[in-house]
């Protein structure tokens, strides 16, 4: 309880913790890059003091000390160049790349951006210069806090999606939740429209009053097992989608505005698919709502069932205001709405039925500014 109500505080406590820790690693992983960089230069600076001693040695003289400091660099390229801008001798490079002037010269611009050359003196005047790069381990160890950095971020990047996920879960939990409780709560009234009708029926009231009436309490029935299906898997039979698609276009179309011009165009004989008849028919009805929509109540709506081979299409088209292209695939998103009323879950909520329940696709066939837009769904046929 006490950390459910400080969660937040809690959260800002952990995030600047491991920002300091972060930071902390860091600054000290550069403390031993610069420890490293100065021991390297010591010992650049030694062999420097050697060779010194080597060119002032008389002949006569041990020089096992200084040999044995001038053969210890193992690991740092370097390069030392007399004061006629030649290549004396190298040390840890390539003999080949070493032959190339030009490939020296870029060396010798490197190497200086990277550490200070040291001058080799004999009598107190400068006879050669050496330029010396970072050891390979040092290189490595350049990398290294970007490494960490790439390491902490897709550390970052699994919590922040583990967390997404977990919240996207829980309010999914919620909706569906809500969604079997209004199913519950509609129930009870439909039950008693449908004792109602029944009593009319008895009173001889107009026939056709009560066929409206018996439409609207089917139509009431099929929203509450639409609602009643959210969050739990659907389940699918073969019908035949020509008859589930005119059923759902005569429903709509007798309860549409009369300034919308309704055509279907479909082939002859049956077309099976595999469907939920509620969820499909409530797809339809989304899509042909949000094409009433788009023509602001006037316009003309087609439904076209087409087939090939395989595929099933069905393609809603209206001659709307129409949707930007970059919107394309937008508009399939939750909550992304160009109207202002409206919570922007109706095509998303038909992109979910058709592709994670029915295993097809829907998207923006064609769409044109002020001309209109064309939306189509991609079924497969039933064996």
């Amino acid at each position: 309880m006490i950390f459910t109500k400080h969660s937040n505080a809690f959260r800002w406590i952990i995030i600047i913790a491991s920002f300091a820790i972060v930071s902390l690693i860091l600054w000290k992983t550069y403390e031993f890059f610069q420890h490293f960089k100065d021991e390297e230069r010591t010992k650049m600076e030694n062999w420097s003091f050697a060779q010194t001693e080597f060119v002032n040695a008389e002949t006569n003289t041990n020089l096992n000390l200084t040999l044995k400091i001038l053969n210890s660099n193992k690991t740092t390229p370097m390069l030392v160049i007399d004061q006629d801008g030649r290549l004396s001798s190298f040390n840890n490079i390539d003999e080949t790349k070493a032959k190339d002037s030009l490939h020296i010269k870029k060396l010798i611009e490197k190497f200086r951006d990277e550490n200070k050359p040291i001058d080799i003196k004999y009598q107190g005047k400068t006879f050669s210069t050496i330029y010396y790069g970072n050891s390979p381990l040092l290189n490595k160890l350049a990398y290294y806090p970007l490494a960490l950095l790439l390491i902490i971020f897709l550390f970052g990047a699994v919590i922040f999606f583990f967390y997404r996920s977990n919240k996207n879960a829980t309010q999914n939990k919620l909706w569906s939740g809500m969604a079997k409780e209004t199913a519950h709560q509609i129930g009870t009234p439909l039950s008693s429209l449908i004792g109602w009708t029944e009593i009319l029926k008895s009173e001889n009231v107009n026939p056709d009053y009560i066929s409206e009436m018996e439409k609207d309490v089917d139509r009431l029935k099929t929203i509450t097992e639409r609602f009643s299906k959210i969050g739990s898997l659907p389940t699918l039979e073969k019908v035949d989608i020509i008859k589930e698609t005119i059923d759902s276009y005569d429903y709509l179309k007798a309860r549409s505005s009369k300034l919308i011009d309704f055509e279907i165009i479909i082939p002859e004989g049956e077309i099976f698919v595999e469907l939920n008849k509620q969820l499909y028919s409530w797809s339809i009805e989304n899509l042909v709502k949000n094409a009433i929509d788009a023509m602001k109540g006037r316009g003309k709506l087609t439904i076209e069932i087409s087939q090939l081979e395989n595929d099933v299409k069905v393609t809603v088209t209206d001659t709307g205001k129409g949707i930007n292209k970059k919107d394309f695939n937008k508009i399939f998103e939750p909550g992304f709405t160009t109207k202002k009323r409206g919570w922007g879950l109706g095509l998303s909520l038909t992109k979910r039925i058709i592709e994670d329940f029915h295993k097809g696709k829907i998207s923006v066939l064609q769409s044109e500014k002020e001309k209109g837009t064309t939306i189509q769904i991609d079924l497969k046929r039933a064996n």
